[in-house]
């Protein structure tokens, strides 16, 4: 868990919950929107996936049980995070709808990020080979091959990141986070003067800061 606390009241609380398959680009991503907030002297904590599974829910399998005990401690440590004016960001798979809508129910402030990427984009991306062991058969309960994925009815952000730069993706959350009021152009200013209000077009898709689908 990587963390920045300063006395800078120019965020409020929020949790950025970025779901979507193994290898979308949620890491990747969720890094860079990290670093821009950081340097900016936001609140900020990123719990990924990978990393939580080493230390919070160590023992945890990848049943849909254990998967979903998995995202509701992740979930409460975000709870806790944002309730205190922390920006808590979440990058884990959380194949499952309904517990992702407890998270929504359970957190005032909650903004789904949907990492969108096609299967097989996912697959090409893989440096550690899991698709492929998993379609071999060696990896049991694997989202996206042996497990489904659940895609999000109505996120509040979709990020294409087959067609999106990574820094495009990180551009278009930051971009929602200050519209919505979660942190001030102000704060973001002296870390990307030229980041906010602008609009791209690539492969004929709108790319805003609403987060409009």
């Amino acid at each position: 868990m990587k963390s920045n606390h300063t006395n800078n009241n120019e965020n409020r609380g929020v949790t950025l919950w970025f779901t979507g398959l193994p290898c979308s680009g949620k890491t990747t991503v969720s890094q860079l929107v990290f670093d821009q907030l950081q340097q900016s002297g936001a609140r900020v904590e990123l719990l990924d996936g990978d990393i939580v599974r080493q230390k919070l829910t160590k023992g945890l399998g990848f049943s849909r049980e254990d998967r979903d005990e998995n995202i509701r401690r992740i979930g409460f440590v975000c709870h806790l995070l944002t309730r205190n004016g922390v920006i808590a960001m979440a990058a884990a798979i959380s194949p499952y709808r309904a517990v992702r809508d407890e998270l929504r129910s359970l957190i005032e402030c909650f903004v789904e990020v949907y990492v969108d990427c096609p299967l097989e984009v996912c697959k090409q991306r893989d440096v550690k080979g899991m698709y492929k062991r998993a379609l071999a058969g060696e990896l049991a309960h694997f989202t996206g091959v042996s497990d489904p994925y659940e895609k999000p009815l109505h996120p509040d952000l979709v990020l294409f990141t087959n067609e999106e730069t990574p820094e495009e993706s990180a551009r278009k959350v930051v971009e929602l986070l200050v519209s919505r009021g979660c942190v001030t152009e102000k704060l973001l200013a002296q870390v990307a003067p030229n980041a906010l209000g602008r609009e791209q077009t690539h492969g004929g898709r709108s790319r805003q800061a609403t987060g409009q689908l």
